[in-house]
């Protein structure tokens, strides 16, 4: 019954491309042929750049410092990262400025297809002992109404869900089970800048806990220091936007409206999260968008508007304890930065995390983004037994950056997308695209499920979340016209499209058409055979 109806599932999903992608077709010809030719253009100069890999003739020559890797920063991307090549008999040293537990409120929500990568690195257990909660979907509130929305896992082992924790002791597990392999060197200290030489990184400059100033060499330098990351101009050109702020607060001793869930509730200016992040605790998110000034927490503005304005727009259920930590004044705030990945390569190094590749944090993708990245880069070492020769071993992971795609852009998209619909909006056309989204979610069935799926990370296609996109806008366009259309109804509607467009579009261009929908038409993506 469970393959059938998946695959029941799979064809009504088929059909929804099928439906949609005719209207986008149009929309996206005339930008997928300009941005084919710059990418044909850019992939030879590339070509001429870095000399192929013949077979598996890397340079056998030792390593003078006894390590294959450096990585900078161990938060999630770096522990695990260092965790995952160690156990496949490499070298590490990790370097990170600060070894005490993080105390972030972002990075507390992993996906069911983070989870799914976590297994597959053998770090599933470090969600243990960390009081981490199950969370089996969303709850989407708008306007006194809410729909129930939960994850597709039918097909997996029951222990396959969403996690939700503290960032801090989530990422001090990972550190420690790094950490107790013999063949890693977890060090506190502060990365100052790469070394480098004839325009290949050798490895980095750092000065230790104690101010002592060193140097670490290796092959191989893995930069992951965080959206902060003080390395990431050396080796990309960054575009880092801050579409938005969150404000932090931890609600003490209530029950979420579903328990086990997390709660999206589509307010005005922006969207409120709350999420468990232990047994007796709940996050609230409460979002401020970049083009209102962020109040201030030392002059008691913060805890004005956030009584004043967000308060009275909390679930009943919550509304009490929300204001309680309002009053106990431990409010926190933090940029929201958004960043496409914007490949440079370098022999040498290599930008991972955060430092390389950011999104709204409004999905809580990060972390199966990342996850899933180790796991590609993983695939791709796993056959080179030195990394000496830099110039190869840089061409060869050119395909890193378009095998990565499927999960990263997906996920990347439909954050960004998702923001501006459930963001207010004076606009009729966005009001209307807003409220579209939110009834064929409450549809049911392949409408809820598919983009949950996106959501959740367990299907990473592209093409359905573009089908599925269009298909609320379509479906919004419909309800203008039922029962009678009419002149300003029609003109709602083909602004409602045009928004709609105005919204993917950009963001399918920063992630790269071409490697995005076609990957395999990419010369890069077959360079993992090169290597026997």
């Amino acid at each position: 019954m469970k393959a059938t109806m998946t695959m029941l599932m799979a064809d009504v999903d088929l059909h929804i491309v099928g439906v949609f992608f005719a209207s986008l077709l149009g929309l996206c010809f005339v930008l997928i042929f300009s941005l084919f030719r710059h990418g044909r253009a850019k992939m030879k100069r590339n070509a001429r750049s870095y000399p192929g890999v013949v077979g598996s003739e890397f340079n056998r020559s030792s390593d003078c410092c006894g390590t294959d890797v450096i990585i900078v920063g161990a938060g999630v991307a770096g522990a695990a990262l260092a965790h995952t090549l160690a156990m496949d008999g490499r070298r590490v040293h990790v370097i990170e400025r600060d070894l005490s537990e993080p105390d972030r409120i972002v990075g507390e929500l992993l996906q069911p297809g983070g989870y799914l990568k976590l297994i597959e690195l053998g770090l599933q257990d470090c969600v243990g002992s960390i009081d981490a909660q199950r969370v089996l979907g969303y709850g989407l509130f708008k306007d006194g109404k809410h729909i129930r929305l939960s994850y597709p896992l039918e097909q997996f082992n029951s222990d396959v869900a969403g996690r939700s924790f503290h960032n801090g002791r989530f990422i001090q597990r990972m550190r420690e089970k790094a950490a107790s392999l013999p063949n890693v060197l977890l060090e506190q200290g502060t990365v100052t800048s790469l070394l480098e030489e004839n325009g290949i990184v050798k490895g980095v400059l750092y000065k230790t806990k104690s101010g002592e100033e060193l140097k670490a060499c290796a092959p191989l330098t893995i930069v992951c220091d965080g959206c902060f990351s003080n390395l990431r101009r050396s080796l990309c050109s960054p575009k880092v936007e801050v579409p938005s702020h969150f404000v932090g607060l931890v609600l003490e001793n209530c029950q979420l409206p579903f328990p086990n869930h997390g709660h999206v509730i589509l307010a005005d200016p922006s969207p409120i999260l709350f999420y468990p992040i232990s047994s007796t605790e709940i996050r609230c998110l409460v979002d401020v968008p970049a083009g209102q000034k962020l109040p201030s927490v030392a002059n008691g503005e913060m805890a004005k508007y956030l009584k004043t304005v967000v308060a009275p727009q909390v679930p009943p259920q919550l509304h009490d304890a929300f204001v309680v930590a309002v009053d106990k004044g431990n409010i926190r705030t933090m940029p929201n930065r958004s960043m496409p990945a914007t490949p440079q390569p370098t022999p040498g190094a290599l930008l991972m995390g955060d430092a390389f590749n950011m999104r709204h944090p409004l999905t809580g993708g990060g972390m199966t983004v990342v996850l899933s990245d180790i796991v590609v880069l993983r695939d791709l070492l796993r056959p080179l037994h030195d990394l000496n020769d830099a110039a190869s071993l840089c061409r060869y992971l050119e395909s890193f950056y378009t095998l990565r795609k499927p999960v990263a852009s997906t996920i990347n998209t439909l954050a960004g997308a998702l923001y501006k619909v459930f963001c207010a909006s004076p606009d009729e056309a966005r009001k209307e695209m807003r409220q579209a989204c939110f009834d064929y979610l409450g549809l049911g069935g392949v409408f809820s499920n598919g983009p949950v799926a996106l959501l959740s990370g367990l299907n990473p296609r592209p093409l359905s979340l573009v089908a599925h996109f269009f298909a609320v806008a379509v479906y919004g366009v419909g309800r203008l016209l039922v029962p009678f259309p009419s002149p300003s109804r029609l003109w709602l509607g083909v602004r409602l499209l045009l928004g709609a467009a105005g919204i993917i579009l950009p963001i399918i261009k920063a992630e790269g058409v071409r490697q995005m929908f076609f990957p395999a038409t990419v010369p890069a993506y077959y360079r993992t055979l090169d290597v026997r």
